[in-house]
């Protein structure tokens, strides 16, 4: 188990907010936190602790007229940590080379690599092409439907077709280095984590996988090393006192190494 650090950027600020409730109209979201220091704070502060392999999330539609704020911060997490970060939102094979350029370690995917409810392996297929399958995590934050959990798109707001199974993660794990699995119907709520998701994952376990959503205190980070048998990194959100939650930020490392 390893702790991976995030900067979540939405019109332009770095916010943790309450992922379900995330709407591309009007660029609305219920928040928790909206920070008053720019995304370089964050991304120093990481770097100083020599924390890798966490991500950089841009919340805004590339047409959104917040895109551009957004993408600015982003940059500024990136240059300021170079090689020690991963970015996410709106990037396709078209531009996931200039992100890598810019500074992060891989680019990460979802919408890109689904369309009409599936998995787009041609889109896929290029985004390899593009920047190899070492530089690629591929996001696939999931919402629960009666017993299963399928793959959420366009900022967690529409389901697809595809089902999160031993056999998904069989076949997408050639095509990328890392998974990062939000749990978006608890994304941003500290009311507790997706026990069935993470023991899934935890079964599985072949590449490295970083699971975010609903951590609430230490006994969850415990509760996530033993039903993910230990193979689960893990990023925290609005729970970290970083973002203005209760965990402390020093504790949740020494956690995160002693369980």
């Amino acid at each position: 188990m390893e702790y991976r650090p995030c900067i979540d950027i939405h019109n332009g600020k770095v916010k943790q907010i309450v992922g379900a409730s995330l709407q591309d109209e009007g660029d609305q979201a219920n928040e928790n936190f909206v920070s008053k220091r720019d995304a370089d704070f964050f991304a120093d502060f990481y770097a100083k602790d020599g924390l890798k392999g966490g991500h950089v999330i841009m919340l805004n539609k590339s047409d959104s007229p917040y895109y551009e704020a957004t993408r600015q911060q982003a940059l500024l997490a990136l240059h300021t940590y170079p090689g020690g970060m991963q970015i996410g939102g709106g990037i396709t094979a078209d531009n996931a080379a200039y992100f890598l350029a810019e500074g992060a370690s891989h680019v990460i995917v979802t919408s890109y690599v689904f369309s009409d409810g599936k998995v787009n392996y041609q889109n896929l297929g290029r985004l390899v092409e593009a920047v190899g399958k070492e530089h690629i995590v591929l996001d696939l934050s999931a919402r629960r439907a009666d017993d299963d959990y399928f793959i959420v798109t366009d900022r967690w707001q529409h389901f697809t077709k595809e089902k999160i199974t031993t056999e998904l993660l069989d076949r997408l794990s050639s095509y990328c280095d890392e998974f990062l699995i939000h749990a978006a119907d608890v994304e941003g709520k500290c009311q507790g984590i997706e026990e069935d998701l993470v023991r899934l994952l935890g079964d599985w376990g072949k590449i490295p996988i970083t699971y975010a959503g609903g951590i609430s205190d230490y006994q969850d980070i415990t509760h996530i090393k033993e039903i993910g048998d230990g193979r689960i990194n893990i990023t925290i959100g609005s729970a970290l006192d970083l973002f203005g939650g209760n965990l402390n930020y020093e504790t949740v490392l020494k956690y995160v190494q002693d369980v």
